[in-house]
């Protein structure tokens, strides 16, 4: 177990939801990471919608709204192509993966010029989660964001069988179990909302019930959840699909025995690698992923092991609270630390995305 210093921990929380207030842009973009070289001046969906969650359950409603309004407005100026890839996603030439809608923008709601990993469809999904989430909790009115969410619905009813990148922007030749999740999360929750024409509604319906039954027939082994398609090793990513997507029941037998399956191959000492074989910085270990798994523990009813990890991530940050996105302490991969040093700089630190998760367990996890 790890050492427990409950007002420590109270320290980070606070520097959590002040570091998500405060780096928040004008617009409503949520920074990465302000300072490491490779994130900074871009947002991703999928983090951005996982930070807002936790915001929106911290009780930071404001920032949470200026996210989603930031989304919608990203999503609404790409109306037109998001018109072309549905049209032309069952044609002889559907729209190829560098012009398909990207992971991540500007704070602007801009694309930036430099080349990344793009073509991610689990921030899209997230977001429609996120906002339906945030919606329910808040008893807030969505009318405002109907063009964004037929939108995105349109082009993940199109196009959520594509192989693309993963969480890590790596493997875009598979179909991810945790992307086909997220995905379906936000399908079931945009077409339970009441908010979709009845053309719409089933369509998501149909797509969401699809990714289900796909996920059990080719994204399940030995009982758990495996990383893609026809695979058969694990991912931290997975734990998300339990809590707090609510993808799978966190009462099933296949949510139990993910949890086991993450917690064996990938937990150690409560910090928790993204995969066995990562090399990115060394294969760290990373609060957030420990988030993630806390979630997925308290859902399943282990409450006192997810206090564990939520106090292994809090212990991560720095005598300026600040968290980052690994830790280097227990390397897989030690040998491959340097080359992304002397590429990018040292680990991203902060990173809102960890700060975020901090905040969401420990909003599941109670205290004495």
């Amino acid at each position: 177990m790890p050492n427990v210093d409950r007002a420590a921990t109270d320290s980070v929380l606070a520097a959590s939801r002040d570091i998500i207030s405060r780096l928040q842009t004008p617009t409503g973009a949520y920074p990465a990471s302000p300072t490491f070289s490779a994130y900074r001046g871009y947002c991703w969906f999928r983090d951005g919608s996982f930070i807002a969650d936790a915001a929106s359950v911290a009780g930071l409603t404001d920032s949470a709204d200026a996210f989603f309004d930031w989304c919608a407005s990203t999503l609404i100026s790409r109306a037109d192509a998001v018109t072309d890839i549905v049209a032309r996603a069952h044609t002889a030439t559907p729209v190829d993966d560098p012009h398909m809608l990207p992971a991540r923008f500007t704070f602007d709601g801009g694309v930036g010029d430099d080349d990344w990993w793009d073509f991610q469809l689990d921030g899209y999904g997230t977001y429609l989660w996120a906002l339906f989430s945030h919606a329910q909790r808040h008893d807030l009115p969505l009318e405002g964001h109907r063009v964004a969410i037929e939108l995105t619905v349109d082009y993940l009813v199109s196009s959520w069988d594509r192989p693309c990148y993963d969480w890590w922007e790596e493997s875009s030749g598979h179909r991810h179990v945790s992307t086909l999740g997220c995905v379906g999360a936000g399908l079931e929750a945009a077409a339970a909302s009441g908010m979709l024409d009845p053309v719409r509604t089933a369509a998501a319906s149909a797509a969401a019930t699809q990714i289900r039954g796909l996920i059990e027939s080719e994204g399940v082994v030995d009982g758990h959840l495996v990383k893609w398609l026809g695979g058969t090793s694990v991912d931290a990513s997975l734990s998300a699909l339990i809590s707090p997507l609510g993808f799978v029941d966190p009462t099933s037998e296949l949510a139990s025995a993910t949890v086991t399956a993450v917690e064996t191959a990938l937990s150690r000492d409560h910090g928790v690698y993204r995969y066995l074989g990562d090399t990115f910085y060394g294969g760290g270990r990373w609060p957030l992923l420990s988030c993630f798994l806390g979630l997925a523990l308290h859902a399943t009813g282990r409450e006192a092991d997810a206090a564990d990890y939520l106090a292994w991530a809090a212990q991560t940050a720095t005598t300026d609270f600040d968290m980052p996105e690994q830790v280097s302490d227990q390397l897989l991969a030690p040998e491959r630390f340097q080359e992304w040093d002397d590429k990018w700089g040292g680990v991203a630190t902060p990173l809102l995305w960890s700060h975020a998760m901090l905040l969401r367990l420990n909003a599941e996890v109670s205290h004495p």
